[in-house]
């Protein structure tokens, strides 16, 4: 095998480790030493390639990111045909698929640990392919939103509060509801709340 098409295929592992890890144990409990370890090569093999792991963090969630705005972009171009209730747990069901773990957290937790420039560029992320098609939706004629309640408002919302789908220790429901009816209920109590 030729050492470009090497470099470019361990580049690859890199990456695609380091996105499992980090979307499963966060910025923090992540480390190069993972990573490496994960793919089958040494630390300095890895700085050969990346020079430290805040770099591998944007580029995983730039990615992510990426799949995640032209997924929940398809489920808005398909939106005309679904309830704002169908509408919002396909979303959902995009953001649990690609992510084991709470997205907000993920991100926003790692903002201790980054320097102000990756930061930024994690904010633009975050707006951009996460809020950007989430305010899309709550913006659209068939949501009715609360007077004073804007559609990045309602999206920032949403993503805050999407925290329980990803818990397997305390569920909304309890254990014996299948990730679709929580999935349903969460969304039942985003749209109408607990009071009738």
């Amino acid at each position: 095998m030729k050492r470009e098409v090497q470099l470019e295929k361990t580049h690859r592992a890199i990456l695609d480790e380091a996105q499992r890890l980090f979307l499963t144990k966060g910025y923090q409990d992540t480390s190069t030493r993972d990573i490496a370890k994960a793919v089958g090569i040494t630390q300095p093999a890895l700085y050969h390639h990346f020079a430290d792991k805040e770099v591998i963090f944007i580029e995983v969630i730039t990615s992510v990111g990426e799949t995640i705005r032209e997924r929940l972009t398809a489920v808005n171009e398909m939106g005309q045909d679904l309830t704002p209730e169908d509408h919002l747990i396909k979303m959902s069901q995009v953001l649990t698929d690609v992510h084991p773990r709470d997205v907000f957290t993920i991100i926003h937790s790692s903002f201790a640990y980054l320097k102000p420039e990756n930061m930024q560029k994690l904010g633009m992320v975050f707006g951009r392919d996460y809020l950007a098609p989430i305010a899309a939706f709550f913006s659209t004629p068939k949501v009715k939103l609360r007077a004073g309640i804007t559609p990045e408002e309602a999206g920032e919302f949403y993503m805050t509060i999407l925290s329980p789908l990803f818990s397997k220790f305390h569920r909304l429901g309890g254990k014996k509801l299948t990730d679709e009816e929580h999935v349903h209920l969460l969304i039942d109590l985003i749209l109408h709340g607990l009071i009738e």
